[in-house]
């Protein structure tokens, strides 16, 4: 493979924090407690995440999809899957939200994108329970393990916050924006500034010319 783009989901593709919305909604006592030591890295993204999901009823499950569905897409960013279509260029969603919500809020566009790596929930119990096949360290979904996967010549991250730091140190080129880029500051790594997908087309167009 000659290139490959690896993308984070919530606030990324989504224009807001989607799954972050998510679970404030609807485990809002949870979720005022775990996510700020999340952010501050007082705990890891894989035992936040999975506490706040875990203390959610499933009969909610439902209800959740509903809430995100009609959740609105970052500017840009059916154009940037008709760029990439055009350069051959596969997209891999990597996300450490639930893959029902991607499915959900994404509708039509799901065929346009080559694989979906997220968290998946039983909710065969009273409680959701996490299941995810790339649980490792400190993440419910590793980014990075997914990323060797796809060998390819030239490998692109896009990213916005914590969940994506590891995927964004593995690749040599990172589109980051808000949190993500804040943390790429403190580990010196290069990355280029977005704010929407039109932005990003564009860098890529120049680049591949």
């Amino acid at each position: 493979m000659k290139r490959i783009v690896f993308c984070d989901f919530d606030g990324t593709i989504t224009a807001e924090e989607t799954f972050v919305a998510v679970l404030k909604h609807f485990a809002p006592e949870v979720s005022e407690k775990l996510i700020p030591q999340m952010y501050a890295k007082k705990i890891t993204l894989r035992q936040g995440v999975k506490q706040i999901l875990e203390s959610i009823p499933s009969f909610r499950y439902p209800e959740m999809m509903d809430y995100v569905r009609y959740k609105p897409l970052r500017p840009g960013f059916e154009e940037f899957l008709s760029f990439l279509r055009l350069h051959d260029v596969p997209i891999v969603i990597v996300s450490g939200g639930l893959r029902n919500i991607i499915e959900v809020v994404l509708g039509d566009l799901l065929s346009q994108v080559e694989a979906i790596y997220a968290v998946d929930v039983d909710t065969n119990r009273e409680y959701l329970r996490v299941n995810s096949k790339f649980e490792q360290g400190d993440e419910l979904v590793a980014k990075v393990q997914v990323i060797e996967k796809y060998p390819a010549d030239e490998r692109i991250a896009i990213g916005d916050s914590l969940t994506d730091l590891n995927m964004s140190l593995h690749v040599p080129m990172v589109f980051a924006r808000e949190r993500l880029a804040q943390y790429l500051e403190e580990h010196s790594k290069p990355y280029i500034l977005w704010d929407d997908f039109i932005n990003i087309r564009d860098r890529l167009a120049e680049k591949w010319k």
